[in-house]
């Protein structure tokens, strides 16, 4: 099997990700938000998968230092558009990828919820 990781390379939570896949024998490209930023229709899959409110990381600086305004009475076009401004608003990591079934679609990195997945 082989993923595609997206996420940005000092975070820790894809540290984690990227050491569990390495673990588990998972072939894995990583796409690097602040090198390659994010593709439109990825980031639109996302969205559609887990919806807008579960991709965009408010508990992350980059989204905490917008002004209030922008903040305020966010919908999924709005969303879409701050996070392919600034990609470091995407929740970490997102992994995609061939596999039984559908295939491998993950959001965040949490051991127990991965390691039904590969």
């Amino acid at each position: 099997m082989r993923v595609t990781l997206y996420g940005i390379p000092n975070c820790d939570t894809v540290k984690k990700a990227r050491a569990a896949l390495a673990e588990r024998g998972v072939a894995c490209d990583f796409h690097d938000y602040k090198k390659a930023g994010v593709p439109a229709d990825a980031l639109a899959r996302w969205v559609e998968r887990w919806g807008w409110e579960a991709v965009l990381n408010r508990a992350g600086t980059t989204f905490k230092a917008l002004p209030d305004a922008e903040k305020a009475g966010l919908d999924a076009a709005r969303a879409i558009a701050l996070m392919q401004a600034n990609p470091s608003m995407i929740r970490r990591p997102i992994v995609e990828g061939d596999g039984v079934g559908d295939g491998v679609a993950l959001i965040g990195f949490k051991p127990d919820h991965w390691a039904g997945a590969f």
